[in-house]
């Protein structure tokens, strides 16, 4: 489990497409305090640690499944590219953002950018069978990070970027068009659960 707070911006180093995807992903992270078998959520997708070391820096190495790569962003990876990194929830944490699983439900799509301000508002485009699980002032999770969403339009959504999330995460980076991983709130899930049941 995760709460949705980004707490460091790793680097991919490596791609390569053996049986699986391996990627290996550059940190800040102190890699004596990471254990194989540790969940890391990358870019909001939660992945397990296999390997690690220290040259030429800190960093792990993950496998990623087929199934994986086609249900997320995954496959848009670049070396070099930057991806929102999330150590696994301790019991006693604080709980910053809102429960998270860093199992993707699907990928939206950047389809609008404003300034407002300092600001920048963002709208994005759900698939059609998550919208109906968005809500405004309900949570999201986009590329890993907790964010509130401010209003929703059919299938399209909106989010209002602070100067302070733009540079903790890789959200100064964004561009229309880009394709992003999107998990709905786990309690929305039930209860439309509950409502579709009843």
């Amino acid at each position: 489990m995760f709460t949705g707070i980004v707490t460091d911006i790793g680097t991919v180093l490596e791609l390569e497409q053996r049986g699986d995807l391996r990627a290996r992903i550059g940190t800040g992270y102190d890699i004596a305090g990471i254990d194989i078998g540790a969940s890391i959520a990358c870019n909001g997708v939660c992945l397990t640690v296999i390997a690690l070391g220290q040259e030429p820096q800190n960093w792990f190495d993950v496998e990623i499944s087929a199934e994986t790569v086609g249900a997320t962003n995954v496959g848009d990876w670049t070396v070099d590219g930057r991806l929102n990194l999330e150590r696994a929830l301790k019991v006693g944490d604080e709980l910053g953002g809102h429960i998270v699983s860093g199992h993707v439900d699907g990928v939206a799509e950047v389809v609008g950018m404003q300034d407002e301000g300092d600001s920048t508002r963002v709208t994005f485009r759900a698939p059609k069978d998550l919208a109906r699980f968005i809500a405004p002032k309900g949570s999201v999770a986009l590329n890993g990070t907790s964010l509130t969403v401010n209003e929703v339009d059919g299938v399209d959504f909106g989010i209002n970027f602070i100067p302070h999330t733009k540079i903790a995460t890789t959200w100064g980076d964004t561009a229309v068009g880009d394709r992003i991983n999107l998990e709905i709130d786990t309690m929305a899930r039930y209860v439309a659960r509950l409502r579709d049941y009843g």
